[in-house]
């Protein structure tokens, strides 16, 4: 499967899975998952079909391993904005540091009123600076917020670890940031 295909299905998939599955008719159950064949047959019936081979070629390269397969089943792996879906991740105790990478159009809101998930469920946080700058550079020029979550783990606040070494906090305070 060329690049520019891949691209378009993960992009697909994702959309679908993560934000948008009553768009094409599918119901995922309360930890996000569906069947591969229901995935299929739906964005089949939408008008973007793929198969069996390209949704796995999709999900073994995805460098962010977006997707989950357990068995016959499919979920993204974090990022969802469909209410109702908890991955029910255990929690999990974070490294000293997390980083979040953003732009710096939103510093000001950050600095006031620190990190928030917006539309998403959790604030997504990467394990290190690299990961955290491409994050950012999706949206422009990227600036790379260091979290404390050492503090903000002894403080009470809960840390959960997806499939993909993505780390889910409900919400970063600004005591526990450090921004540029």
């Amino acid at each position: 499967m060329d690049e520019k295909r891949t691209v378009k299905v993960s992009k697909y998939v994702s959309k679908h899975l993560r934000h948008q599955p009553e768009r094409i008719g599918l119901v995922l159950d309360p930890q996000g998952w569906v069947e591969i064949d229901d995935l299929l047959r739906a964005a089949g019936n939408h008008g973007f079909p793929f198969t069996r081979a390209e949704l796995d070629h999709v999900v073994a390269a995805n460098d962010k391993q977006r997707f989950a397969v357990e068995g016959t089943r499919i979920r993204a792996s974090q990022g969802h904005t469909v209410s109702g879906v908890d991955l029910d991740l255990p929690e999990a105790q974070p490294p000293a540091f997390l980083y979040h990478g953003t732009v710096p159009a939103v510093l000001d809101a950050i600095r006031a009123e620190g990190l928030r998930p917006m539309r998403r469920h959790h604030v997504h946080l990467s394990p290190d600076r690299e990961t955290a700058t491409r994050v950012g550079a999706r949206r422009g020029r990227p600036v790379v917020l260091t979290v404390d979550a050492a503090a903000m783990h002894a403080a009470g606040h809960v840390f959960r670890i997806s499939a993909n070494g993505v780390w889910l906090v409900d919400a970063v305070p600004p005591q526990f940031l450090r921004l540029p």
